[in-house]
């Protein structure tokens, strides 16, 4: 059901934890990253300034890297690209410039496609139990943050509710059919390796990463928030020795505070104290100004 907005303005589809989108006619959404922080599946009262520029804006660096291998969702970045009725959303076009993107409207797939490059999360804690990844077996000896033999294919279902649950290829292609699973191997993979290659020379190692499929006019395609620190593991190349947990450019600082809180997980979480906001702002601006090699300041909406 689509939800009630304000004369003039775009119908409101989705309020999510981070982010909101509109149905800006013509099979087109606006897409819009809030600055929300979730942790643990809850929304922290303070806001972490310019997420939701950076998030846009490094979807926006490689949708156009990534351009060639598959055709994606994205159609403008620019306010001035958009409806005119975009200017009645909350906080109007100053508001959007940045954090937003108008897109086509895609059929989106059923499953996550997370493509893992180095042994680290819940694939190490698989691997220590049962020495295997996402089922498979792996070689003796791996250590957390170690190079794994060749990038994996590591689905999972899309969750409603709860947590999404790790699945093998068998079961994605019960879920969207064996071409569409397969070409989404392919192209995560092929994807994966190319911004994996580029984020290097940037000084920095994707350790995992999540896409989002669907299809457009009938053909795969790249959607959603691509490359950035809410759907990926970015660690510091000259940082990330075997056997070591290395530092992200994501929440995990934020996290971490918020495990050592005498806290149940359950809302409301406890305050954020302004450091943990500030070293949280600008691991995010760091993690987009190191890979991309492009200043935060020279996006939109500075």
């Amino acid at each position: 059901m689509t939800a009630p907005s304000r004369p003039g303005a775009l119908p409101l589809i989705l309020s999510g934890k981070v982010r909101e989108v509109y149905d800006a006619g013509d099979r087109r959404l606006l897409m819009v990253a809030s600055d929300r922080m979730s942790a643990f599946d809850v929304i922290m009262k303070e806001p972490i300034a310019d997420k939701g520029r950076v998030l846009t804006a490094m979807t926006v660096f490689w949708l156009d890297e990534l351009s060639d291998l598959a055709p994606n969702h994205l159609i403008s970045a620019d306010t001035a690209d958009y409806p005119a009725e975009a200017a009645g959303s909350d906080g109007g076009l100053e508001y959007l410039a940045g954090r937003s993107m108008l897109v086509h409207r895609a059929e989106m797939l059923d499953i996550e496609c997370i493509v893992r490059g180095y042994l680290a999360g819940s694939a190490y804690k698989e691997y220590l139990s049962k020495g295997t990844l996402h089922g498979m077996a792996m070689p003796a000896g791996l250590r957390h943050a170690d190079r794994l033999p060749e990038p994996i294919f590591t689905p999972s279902t899309k969750a409603t509710e709860g947590h999404d649950l790790n699945i093998g290829m068998a079961e994605a292609i019960d879920l969207v059919g064996r071409e569409a699973a397969e070409a989404a191997e392919a192209l995560c993979l092929a994807a994966y390796s190319r911004a994996a290659i580029r984020a290097e020379q940037q000084g920095v190692v994707i350790c995992d990463t999540k896409f989002e499929l669907g299809t457009i006019d009938g053909k795969l395609s790249i959607c959603d928030e691509v490359l950035t620190p809410d759907s990926s593991r970015f660690w510091p190349a000259d940082n990330c020795a075997p056997g070591t947990n290395p530092p992200s450019f994501d929440k995990q600082p934020l996290r971490d505070w918020l495990e050592a809180q005498p806290w149940d997980k359950k809302p409301p979480p406890p305050p954020l104290p302004p450091d943990i906001v500030d070293a949280t702002s600008r691991l995010y601006t760091d993690a987009y100004e190191r890979i991309c090699g492009k200043k935060l300041s020279d996006w939109y909406g500075a």
